[in-house]
């Protein structure tokens, strides 16, 4: 006789709990739809970013077969002087600063921020090149010290029309004359149907700084967006130098 009113109460349990695990089901199902909805949009944000990263590198119209290949910077500097000009005892005052100017620099302006805000400008008409010219990202900078030295092409590419455009440091300076600045050393050379530089030129473009770098309690993202468009600003400013002193040549 126990067993069927065991069975019997089993059954009346399973058959209040019925309701409840029908709403838990719900419940249950809704971390799965959270994460495949998550999953799509990281999926459409992968989309968006490729998108954007492969904006403007080819031409608009046939390729030609010339080629511009575009580094970055690997190397991010911050020096701040006041009256006393430098010197040691006021970099090390000033030593704090500059290694937090330092990382906020490499967050605005990282490898590929660096690329995206060239890619952003019209660099074949800056830079005189064909309008057929295909751009090429590199998204690994070179080494600082190797940019003089190395001589032939840096990259693996036998095109007959290749031109290379280096950015060899990103440099923000605070001084008690001057005020605050961002400077970029850029270099652009060219290249016949061989491993020998045709023509080269190498120049810092700088302009001035209203944000950067934020105080506390100041808008952090706007001081981040002005260096992006100071950085355009100073290629613009080299690229204006370049396409004088190359033609020259």
């Amino acid at each position: 006789m126990k067993l069927p009113k065991i069975l019997a109460a089993t059954g009346l349990a399973l058959i209040l709990a019925a309701p409840a695990m029908a709403q838990d089901k719900p419940m249950m199902d809704k971390p799965m739809e959270d994460k495949a909805m998550a999953e799509k949009a990281m999926m459409a944000d992968k989309e968006m970013m490729a998108e954007a990263n492969t904006k403007g590198l080819a031409p608009a119209v046939a390729a030609d077969g010339c080629e511009l290949h575009v580094w970055p910077a690997e190397r991010m500097n911050s020096v701040t002087t006041g009256w006393l000009g430098g010197g040691l005892i006021e970099g090390a005052l000033n030593a704090g600063k500059d290694a937090n100017n330092k990382t906020l620099l490499a967050s605005a302006l990282d490898s590929p921020s660096q690329l995206d805000a060239l890619q952003d400008l019209d660099l074949r008409t800056l830079l005189t090149l064909s309008p057929g010219t295909t751009i090429v990202r590199h998204e690994t900078p070179l080494e600082r010290k190797t940019m003089n030295k190395v001589k032939t092409r840096r990259a693996d590419s036998t095109s007959k029309c290749y031109s290379e455009l280096i950015v060899a440091d990103v440099f923000y300076q605070k001084a008690a004359i001057y005020g605050r600045s961002l400077r970029t050393l850029f270099m652009v050379r060219q290249f016949g149907n061989d491993q020998k530089i045709d023509k080269e030129y190498k120049a810092w473009g700088g302009n001035g700084l209203k944000l950067f770098p934020p105080k506390e309690g100041e808008d952090a993202v706007a001081a981040l967006d002005e260096l992006v468009t100071v950085y355009k600003a100073n290629f613009e400013e080299f690229a204006k130098n370049a396409r004088t002193r190359l033609a020259a040549k």
